[in-house]
This record gives C-alpha cells, sequence and structure tokens, in this order.
C-alpha cells in the first residue's frame, strides 16, 4: 500500500510540475552574489583590498578600490628588506601597489593585510611614513617604514587601533 501512495504522489508531482505557466519565467528575482573584483589586480589580493574597504565601512567611510586607477601585483621586489611598495607619478595614469613574492609566500594572513594595507595607505590616502614610537617600544603607526628603532604590534587584539590611526585621513562622504 505504502508503494501505491508513493507512487501517486510522484506522479501528481511530475505532473503539476510539468503544468507550471511558462509566462512565469523568469519573474522571479534571482539573487546572484555580487563578485567583487579590481581591474589590474592580482586575485591573491583581492580579499585585502575588500578588507581595506570593509575597514573603512566600519569607520563610516565609503571607499571603493575597484574604481581607482590603483593596481595590485604580487612579484619579487630586488631590494632587501621590502616587502611592498607603491609607485605612483612620473606621469603614469596609475598607481602601482606591488608586494613581494617572497615576502607573500612566507607571511600569514594577518601580515599580508598590514603589507597590503600600509601600502594602500601611500596609493591611496597618500600617507607618508610614521616612525613614532609608544612606551612600550611598539609603532603609532601602520605607515611606518621599518627602518626605526620600534617593533610592529599589529595583532588582532590591536588591529583596530591601527585601523583607526590608519583610516584617520578620509572624508565621509
Amino acid at each position: 500500500m505504502k508503494a501505491l501512495e508513493s507512487l501517486v504522489l510522484f506522479i501528481f508531482l511530475i505532473y503539476f510540475g510539468a503544468c507550471i505557466d511558462e509566462s512565469l519565467e523568469g519573474e522571479a528575482t534571482q539573487v546572484v552574489p555580487e563578485v567583487l573584483s579590481y581591474p589590474n589586480v592580482d586575485r591573491e589580493l583581492w580579499t585585502y583590498f575588500r578588507s581595506f574597504e570593509d575597514a573603512a565601512a566600519l569607520r563610516g567611510f565609503n571607499v571603493d578600490l575597484s574604481r581607482t586607477n590603483i593596481t595590485g601585483e604580487i612579484r619579487e621586489i630586488h631590494e632587501e628588506n621590502i616587502a611592498g611598495t607603491c609607485s605612483y607619478g612620473g606621469g603614469q595614469p596609475y598607481k602601482d601597489v606591488i608586494i613581494d613574492l617572497s615576502f607573500w609566500n612566507r607571511a600569514n594572513s594577518l601580515y599580508r593585510e598590514y603589507i597590503v594595507f600600509h601600502e594602500l595607505g601611500h596609493c591611496f590616502l597618500f600617507r607618508s611614513h610614521h616612525e613614532a614610537c609608544f612606551a612600550n617600544g611598539t609603532y603609532e603607526s601602520i605607515m611606518r617604514s621599518g627602518n626605526g628603532n620600534c617593533r610592529d604590534n599589529y595583532r588582532l587584539s590591536t588591529r583596530d587601533y591601527y585601523l583607526d590611526e590608519l583610516l584617520t585621513p578620509l572624508e565621509r562622504p
């Protein structure tokens, strides 16, 4: 008896499923997740560009790096102790963030974020280096050059402080 009931239900579903009014096709709104991309930026950097935008949004600022003329790539930088650079000016129509491939391959996600945000601090915010230290010997700013006598202190527990400090120059929309 159970088999007969299952068969009847199956036929019922096929019959009514096949009789759906085709004029309704396409009327349902399909939710497609927004795919963010950044032109001329290596895909591995997209997460960090998006994270920069999100950090700004949490602080009340609207940043859309996909609409800027900032490029980004991960490749070898042949200078000693350089994890990233930001190049602009000299008549070029764009700003170029370059992250050192050797650094990238050995750094954890948080330190990658630190360097990408530092370079976006130059290329997007036009911030220069800031070498001041706190009394405990750690840098006051994410915009440090690394040539000073302080220690980095970018950790999950200090991230908000450093992002507040970095994004201060933004103007609210």
